[in-house]
């Protein structure tokens, strides 16, 4: 029977990846893109933990360190991500009538849920991270045991961190019986921003860059090499690792620890599945209480772009799986700015004003890649979840084209105060004034508006209007295309940016006018950029209307 609750989901991803009768052209490209994304991603890793291997015993502590806590950040994205998932793939999934009507038992159910809920929420961060770890075999010059052990804690860590997010859900949707399912999500996001906030103190990064808090430097040392989170099963994973590329040790009482918690907190869940979720499948199925008008009294006639807007605020709060991440964004931004303010740039080895430029012109990809994500979160799926609706939507007065923009134009607006406040927040922290701040800030509104845009053109052209939730577009072929074109795009924009950008700050802090080249080489590039970005986003958007116009 499990077999056959999963047939589905298979069914769905080969069709999907490996159609049958047709050369996958477009799973080939999007995996040789992907590929080449992991290599850079891979290469510039190697890099910067090259560079802190090279330098004395405490830069390879602190690389370590770093490995450590990248191992604890994935751990916790990865299970607040499963958390939001599982309450729409348990307790609001389109499928769960025809489910229930089948002899399956919750435990079989329970299994169907997990396998699928590891897929969607686990493959964007593995992918991504993957990189970064096998860097530190390179770097560490590690044996084929190495790349053995991390396969194993990388999948044992993706599913600790989904059955204890299953698990979690399982039970508070339950506890919580005369609360409608959008109060439950704002539980879990409580209770994850609390979470983020224990592990960033564990964590305690201050400590990495501050030497003179300590009477002697052994002190010092001792503190930054001590195991991070003892109690936290990534911090497992990242210490057992870190002991193997250290000393080529195999700590067993950890690995034991990796291995075996997976089926613990799996079969936990199941038996709370089996005694609590029907109790509370029925209770997330409640109204909003029947005391909202269905009309009102309008003074005035509301334009098409009003109705618009009003139509997507509306449709976003009333899904509460969607506007309760605002409160992780808002802790995200909150640790995202205060590692700028701990950064150590007075005690620098190079002038303070190049450290503070260069973190500065870093931080436009940082920034976008937020946004990036962000919107495979909120802008991609934002066509395909008009579900039956799209079909009023084609009958309407309005061109797929106008119905398009207004989505952008909505989109647009919260997405570029959230990039000018990490841009503008993290310059002030470091101190960033003359060209620097009007290089980011200029690139960081084009890269925004921009991934925006093809977030957009991608969702239409890849709209599954029949999806069983909303997670389910985050594992499709479309989301995967969209994200590494994007990251490709921004890799773009960035690295042909960086001569213009060194010599206009170079220039500037030296107090010496630009030559005619220096002129030339950011007029060239500032053309070239905006060029790209426009033709990139009408193309995609162009794509998705044409799409829309041909779909049924």
């Amino acid at each position: 029977m499990r077999s056959a609750l999963l047939k589905p989901f298979w069914w769905s991803i080969k069709n999907r990846f490996l159609p049958p009768g047709k050369v996958p052209f477009k799973t080939i490209g999007a995996a040789l893109f992907s590929l080449a994304i992991c290599l850079v991603i891979y290469l510039l890793s190697i890099k910067v933990i090259g560079y802190f291997h090279r330098q004395n015993e405490l830069g390879i502590i602190l690389s370590l360190k770093i490995f450590q806590m990248a191992w604890i950040t994935l751990f916790a994205m990865l299970i607040f991500s499963c958390m939001v998932s599982a309450v729409s793939t348990l307790f609001l999934s389109e499928d769960n009538e025809i489910i229930f009507a089948s002899p399956s038992p919750p435990a079989e159910i329970y299994f169907m849920r997990y396998i699928t809920t590891s897929v969607y929420t686990s493959w964007m961060m593995i992918v991504f991270s993957l990189p970064v770890f096998a860097a530190y075999g390179q770097v560490f010059q590690a044996d084929m045991l190495y790349w053995l052990f991390l396969g194993i804690t990388v999948a044992a860590t993706s599913a600790i961190a989904t059955a204890f997010g299953m698990l979690l859900t399982v039970i508070l949707v339950t506890l919580f019986p005369a609360r409608r399912t959008k109060d439950i999500i704002l539980y879990l996001s409580l209770l994850f921003g609390i979470f983020i906030y224990i592990m960033f103190r564990l964590m305690r990064p201050e400590d990495l860059v501050n030497p003179d808090k300590y009477v002697q430097f052994v002190d010092y040392l001792s503190t930054i090499s001590k195991p991070a989170g003892p109690y936290v099963p990534a911090a497992w994973a990242a210490n057992f690792l870190s002991l193997y590329l250290l000393d080529r040790q195999i700590d067993w009482l950890l690995f034991s620890l990796i291995v075996i918690s997976p089926f613990s907190l799996f079969f936990l869940g199941e038996w709370a599945m089996e005694r609590m979720f029907f109790s509370g499948y029925t209770k997330s199925q409640e109204s909003f209480g029947g005391y909202r008008s269905f009309a009102s009294h309008l003074k005035y006639r509301l334009s098409v772009w009003q109705w618009s807007f009003s139509k997507e605020a509306k449709t976003f709060i009333r899904d509460s799986a969607e506007w309760s991440q605002l409160f992780m964004i808002g802790a995200l931004v909150v640790v995202y700015l205060y590692n700028f303010k701990s950064l150590p740039v007075n005690r620098s080895i190079f002038e303070e004003e190049y450290v503070t430029n260069l973190i500065s012109f870093l931080n436009i990809g940082l920034t976008g890649f937020i946004i990036t994500s962000l919107s495979a979160r909120f802008v991609y799926p934002s066509i395909g979840t008009e579900g039956g609706a799209f079909y009023h939507i084609r009958s309407a007065p309005i061109s797929i084209t106008r119905f398009l923009l207004y989505k952008f134009l909505f989109y647009a607006v919260p997405f570029t105060i959230l990039a000018l406040l990490l841009v503008i927040a993290s310059d002030r922290l470091l101190n960033i004034e003359g060209p620097m701040w009007w290089f980011s800030v200029i690139t960081t509104l084009v890269i925004t508006w921009t991934v925006v845009a093809m977030a957009l053109g991608f969702g239409a052209m890849h709209a599954d209007f029949k999806a069983e939730n909303r997670a389910a577009a985050l594992g499709s072929m479309g989301a995967i295309l969209y994200l590494f074109t994007a990251m490709g795009f921004q890799l773009a924009i960035i690295f042909c940016g960086a001569l213009p950008a060194y010599r206009l700050v170079r220039n500037w802090l030296k107090g010496m006018d630009l030559l005619a080249s220096d002129i030339a080489i950011l007029i060239g590039w500032s053309l070239a950029s905006l060029l790209l970005a426009a033709g990139v986003s009408l193309f995609f958007f162009r794509k998705g209307v044409k799409r829309l116009e041909n779909f049924g």
